[in-house]
């Protein structure tokens, strides 16, 4: 496969796009699960992977007048899964929830929510409720 300046790939790039599929294969599962945990509580999911200029949301859902913006995190442990969430994410997290909320003004009077769903291969997630706070 040719790279940009026409020439071959080395062979180690062609193993970085293998694990990146993979990682992008286990957040899409970590998600959906996630999603599951949170359907199971009774939340509604209004939306997944939702992108703006400022970034990109992994789950909302809603239930009653709880909004509830989710980063899902997947790790070989519920610890490092934890503590992935940098303070730069929760920004760019905060930013991209009140875009959401421009962009669905009938959710604009509910209470918000920053929480984590943590996912680890062959164990149920976890949801961890207010995992963060964010002023925007």
């Amino acid at each position: 496969m040719a790279n940009r300046s026409g020439g071959r790939r080395p062979p180690a790039d062609a193993a970085a796009d293998v694990a990146r599929r993979a990682a992008f294969r286990l957040g899409l599962s970590a998600e959906s699960r996630a999603a599951a945990v949170l359907m199971a509580k009774g939340f509604r999911v209004v939306a997944r992977r939702w992108r703006c200029a400022a970034g990109e949301i992994d789950l909302v859902a809603r239930r009653g007048d709880l909004l509830i913006f989710v980063e899902v995190k997947a790790r070989g442990s519920f610890d490092d899964a934890a503590y992935s969430v940098t303070d730069r994410q929760k920004r760019r997290i905060a930013s991209a929830a009140a875009a959401w909320i421009a962009a669905n003004p009938d959710n604009a009077n509910c209470d918000i929510r920053f929480d984590a769903g943590l996912g680890v291969p062959r164990r149920w997630p976890r949801h961890i409720v207010a995992a963060f706070e964010c002023e925007n």
